[in-house]
């Protein structure tokens, strides 16, 4: 091994290093709560745009998991996001995923129907596992309707293994989604924006008028 390939392995050990007491840190509440056989962490994508559903993903890792790179969706590319799915959907002991349609949003509220699709995700990883989860790691909220120990947790999606999964798994799945969307109501964009609000989605919105999937609480100031 030449000295180039040395100092290329060296620094490889170094990132490697970093990015293992990053992850540790980001197990500071599993370890808190670590008396628990079953954690599950909750985070929702979806609450912000136009058009599309509210998407809750619910996610129960082992405690020995071990997924680097782990983090936020929102900080991650959407190479890493995908790769990160696969690998969280092997790993995971559960994932549920919950979603609210834009047609229930107009009806109870985005809040409201934030928490309807928690609970729904709630519910499946309860059906996989065949048994409810002991405590619930949700990134900032308290979920109304629920039985199980909640613990919320400010920017959790940053702090915690296990809300940081659901993130990732809510994120893909409502992007898949709008992908699939676009392709069947061309003209807004949604494979790029995931409907939220850009400036050339609600150009679109004034010049085509809105789809079945705009949120019409949402679009009111947009259209007549």
């Amino acid at each position: 091994m030449n000295k180039r390939e040395e100092e290329r392995l060296r620094k490889q050990q170094e990132k490697l290093q970093k990015e293992l007491e990053r992850l540790e840190t980001m197990r500071l509440y599993e370890k808190e709560y670590a008396s628990c056989k079953y954690i599950c962490g909750i985070d929702e994508v979806g609450r912000g745009p136009l058009a599309g559903p509210v998407v809750a993903g619910a996610v129960v890792l082992p405690a020995d998991a071990q997924i680097l790179y782990l983090n936020d969706s929102k900080k991650l590319s959407e190479k890493k996001r995908e790769l990160l799915y696969d690998e969280i959907m092997e790993k995971a002991l559960a994932v549920g995923i919950g979603m609210a349609s834009p047609a229930r949003i107009d009806e109870i509220n985005i809040l409201q129907a934030t928490y309807e699709a928690m609970r729904a995700a709630i519910k499946e990883v309860e059906k996989k596992l065949g048994t409810k989860p002991e405590v619930l790691f949700n990134d900032a909220v308290t979920i109304p309707e629920v039985s199980i120990r909640q613990v919320p947790i400010v920017k959790g999606d940053a702090k915690s293994v296990s809300i940081a999964a659901a993130s990732i798994v809510a994120k893909v799945t409502r992007d898949r989604m709008m992908v699939e969307y676009d392709k069947v109501l061309p003209g807004y964009d949604l494979a790029s924006n995931k409907g939220y609000g850009t400036k050339a989605h609600i150009a679109a919105l004034k010049e085509l008028g809105p789809t079945p999937i705009h949120r019409a609480s949402f679009i009111k100031n947009f259209v007549s």
